[in-house]
């Protein structure tokens, strides 16, 4: 056993992870729960919490059984590191605001005007508030498993696009549990396209930019900083009562600017961190 999570260190993270997190849910909510759970359901923060500890709890223990006291040395290592300049910090903070503004902005001039939640919520300081909480919560239990230990290893055999497609992709079906109830959100679009928009479209070129960051500096806390804008965003940011088609055309056009971002990024003359 020891040998073969040695060979296949990724892959016996991941199958951890999912084990964990949506054994978690069950054990929560119960199999009825599983997939119907909304974000306005009671249970939600309960879900979260679950499957929160996949990530984080997968991370440690894959850590342990793969690099030892060695291992640990190293994950510790890059959570410490946060001298990388302050570009990285201004790329982690505003990318994923700026390129919910700029779909807001472009919808609202080809279709019905967006307005930003924050703008129009009856208690704005309860939504900053719950939004701002949970946006530096949840990136603490995920990062150290994603960035922490998948990213560096990924790393070590495929390029940043490649880890980033796969990282996205398995990053967006373990968020099944926390979106699929959404689909009651999806109005005249089909519900399997709808959710698959909701897994795969943002969250795959997203995490393309945090794997070309962590490449640059080998730092886990910066993945947790550009972790942190993209929960508030979606709290904050994203208009109040949107669904159905509205909502999709935004995760399209929001996953297009992602994209452009990525092709920037990719052009870009940031370079890697000397590190000791």
């Amino acid at each position: 056993m020891n040998a073969f999570i040695r060979k296949h260190p990724v892959f016996t993270y991941y199958v951890l992870t999912f084990v964990i997190s949506w054994g978690a849910i069950l054990l929560a909510v119960g199999p009825g729960g599983f997939l119907s759970t909304t974000a306005t359901s009671p249970a939600f923060p309960l879900v979260g919490v679950a499957a929160l500890l996949g990530p984080s709890v997968a991370g440690l223990l894959a850590t342990g059984l793969v690099g030892g006291k060695a291992g640990y040395r190293d994950l510790f290592s890059d959570l410490r590191r946060w001298r990388v300049g302050w570009r990285w910090y201004a790329v982690a903070l505003l990318t994923a605001p700026l390129a919910t503004l700029v779909t807001l902005a472009l919808l609202s001039l080809a279709t019905t005007p967006m307005v930003p939640g924050i703008l129009t919520a009856d208690d704005k300081a309860a939504l900053l508030l719950t939004g701002v909480s949970t946006g530096l919560l949840v990136p603490v239990f995920e990062e150290v498993g994603w960035t922490g230990f998948a990213t560096p290893r990924l790393l070590e055999r495929h390029g940043i696009v490649a880890t980033g497609i796969l990282m996205g992709l398995l990053w967006g079906a373990w968020h099944l549990p926390l979106f699929a109830g959404s689909v009651a959100a999806a109005g005249e679009v089909p519900p399997a396209l709808f959710l698959g928009t909701m897994l795969f479209s943002w969250l795959v070129p997203y995490r393309v930019l945090m794997v070309w960051a962590y490449a640059r500096t080998r730092s886990v806390l910066l993945g947790m900083v550009m972790h942190v804008p993209i929960v508030v965003s979606q709290y904050v940011l994203n208009p109040e009562g949107i669904s159905g088609k509205p909502l999709f055309l935004s995760l399209i056009v929001y996953s297009v600017a992602l994209w452009l971002l990525v092709a920037a990024a990719l052009a870009s003359p940031f370079r890697p961190l000397r590190t000791e």
